[in-house]
């Protein structure tokens, strides 16, 4: 079987032209993969040309800063655990996984799937990530805790976390730290606050400021903006932020800045960016910006790019009588060059191959949960080089079953495979994996009243009942299931190539296989607030305590 499994991936391997490489030491490696459309250097030396975006991946709301000759940057995953994930890079496109700030943020009927509470689309959002005096900081608020909270710590690839909780919501916020050491905390929309901090970002300062600092509609009529990344350059406050009223027609979103000459001064505001890349009107913004050792600057934005969700995307800085305008010319760059020790661009990916061969209970770190795990009912070590979901109670459907376990998916095209065992599951069982987001796809094995194993495809739209749309008996309990993504993407002509579509399969030997269903069309929903991931699912309908084993989880991505 082993032998088998492992020339039919060799095959594949060869016929999709991708170069993988495995992952080492809890993942943190990663899978690259060499594109071969982008190997031109820039006629400038030491600089690369890079296309963006930079990742393309869900990886919204980025804030990115320097700390020496290293760049760390965070996002948001909400209601996915661990949380608050940290990358680092040392020339803004070659970025790798480190770590996440938090394993569970907290435990609660929204965090832990009970009854019909559930934190889709909320958790953490847009955190802000600073290092100051040797400390590095990282604020972000939770929506359904109603909450905010700092995290820090002096070693950053090594934490021991500090945590700081806030009963105050700062909405998509921003830290600062005054020349003097002062810490304030900048957010809102529309309105915008700032909050004055003690020394050790402990608590709110009683008595500090505490006070509405602008209003965004001061640029040029704008209003509306949130998502603040606030500095301190060359004496001058600036505040960054996204609007979606914008003044361009055909672009949905700008981004914004204001300055002033005084902490709580008086603001001007200034559209520095509105363009969407030709992107179906979607604007790239939201965002930190940052200086090279080489003095230059750079903005890392987001763009959101359909199923796929919200894709990072790199864009340069020129500074123009005091304004960091970003792009050139008034629009967003498709490719940019950067200083690299690199000799091409070599693509950053966060999708990681898993044959589940771990000495311990632990996960790459490329694997998220949704919601919080019971970590007594799931396993890599219960059965060598399998992971294991076990169910422990009732649930209805994939969008309340607890140890439901994802990966991001990777525009423009993505596969993800696995094998599943069904032996132990009992009646009433669903096991497989999904195209995960409020409108799901699902292919895998569902065991009836009577104990017969069917092969299935289903879809759902979350507080709607799942839907089989078709289905095949089976007599074997091993399967292979796959799932095949093709993202939205438009070429430089300004033509469609692609829709957000996903195709579903099942193969009995792991060399021939049965498409089942008719076609998917993927849709990004606020519902969830995230994009399309694969996800490891298995859930009970009669009676808890039957369990599904994945052997192995692979995933391959095509070029651009």
């Amino acid at each position: 079987m082993k032998l088998r499994r492992f020339l039919a991936i060799f095959i594949c391997a060869v016929m999709t032209l991708t170069l993988l490489a495995s992952c080492t030491d809890e993942g943190k490696e990663g899978v690259n993969n060499q594109l071969s459309n982008n190997q031109d250097i820039s006629a400038d030396e030491g600089k690369i040309v890079a296309d963006n975006p930079i990742l393309w991946a869900d990886v919204p709301d980025p804030d990115v800063i320097r700390v020496d000759d290293t760049y760390y940057m965070t996002s948001t995953t909400m209601y996915f655990n661990p949380g608050v994930p940290i990358m680092k890079s040392y020339d803004l496109v070659h970025w790798e996984l480190i770590g996440y700030v938090y394993e569970t943020l907290e435990n609660s009927l929204r965090t832990d799937l009970i009854g019909e509470n559930n934190s889709y689309a909320q958790g953490s959002w847009a955190s802000s990530i600073r290092y100051y005096d040797g400390y590095f900081y990282v604020l972000f608020c939770a929506l359904d805790q109603g909450k905010s909270y700092i995290f820090k710590t002096e070693d950053i690839e090594n934490p021991d976390w500090i945590r700081y909780d806030f009963n105050r919501v700062f909405h998509d916020a921003s830290l600062f730290f005054e020349d003097d050491g002062t810490p304030y905390i900048i957010y809102g929309a529309g309105d915008v606050y700032i909050t004055e901090l003690e020394k050790d970002c402990s608590k709110v300062k009683e008595g500090g400021v505490d006070q509405k600092l602008l209003n965004t509609g001061v640029a040029e009529g704008l209003s509306g903006a949130e998502g603040s990344h606030f500095y301190k350059i060359d004496g001058t406050y600036y505040l960054t932020m996204i609007s979606y009223a914008t003044n361009t027609p055909g672009v949905a979103r700008c981004e914004l800045c204001f300055r002033s000459d005084e902490l709580l001064g008086e603001y001007e505001g200034k559209v520095v960016l509105c363009d969407s890349m030709d992107y179906y009107g979607n604007g790239v913004a939201q965002g930190g910006i940052v200086e090279t050792p080489e003095g230059d600057w750079y903005a890392l934005l987001f763009q959101d790019h359909g199923a796929v969700g919200r894709i990072p995307v790199l864009q340069p800085v020129t500074w123009v009588d005091g304004w960091p305008m970003m792009g050139e010319n008034g629009e967003a760059v498709k490719q940019i060059a950067v200083t690299s020790d690199a000799e091409s661009w070599q693509e950053s990916t966060l999708m990681y191959n898993d044959e589940f061969d771990y000495d311990e209970n632990k996960l790459a770190l490329y694997w998220q949960w949704n919601h919080n795990p019971e970590e007594e009912l799931w396993s890599v070590t219960d059965r060598e080089g399998w992971f294991r979901i076990t169910t422990g109670r009732v649930d209805s459907d994939i969008f309340h079953a607890k140890n439901t376990l994802t990966q991001r998916t990777e525009g423009p095209t993505c596969t993800s495979e696995v094998l599943l065992d069904a032996s132990c599951l009992n009646n009433g069982d669903y096991a497989g994996i999904a195209a995960f987001q409020s409108f799901c796809g699902m292919v895998g094995v569902r065991v009836d009243e009577d104990g017969k194993k069917y092969a299935y495809f289903a879809r759902q739209t979350r507080g709607e009942e799942m839907s089989i749309v078709t289905e095949d008996e089976i007599t074997q309990d091993e399967i292979y299931l796959k799932i095949e993504y093709r993202f939205s993407k438009i070429d430089e002509n300004g033509i469609i190539t692609s829709e957000d579509q996903a195709r579903f399969y099942y193969s009995l030997d792991g060399e021939n296989w049965v498409k089942i269903g008719k076609g998917f069309t993927m849709s990004y929903s606020l519902d969830l607030f995230t994009g399309y991931r694969t996800a490891l699912y298995c859930y009970s309908t009669i009676a808890e305590g039957g369990h599904a084993d994945f052997d192995y989880y692979h995933t391959t991505k095509g070029e651009r």
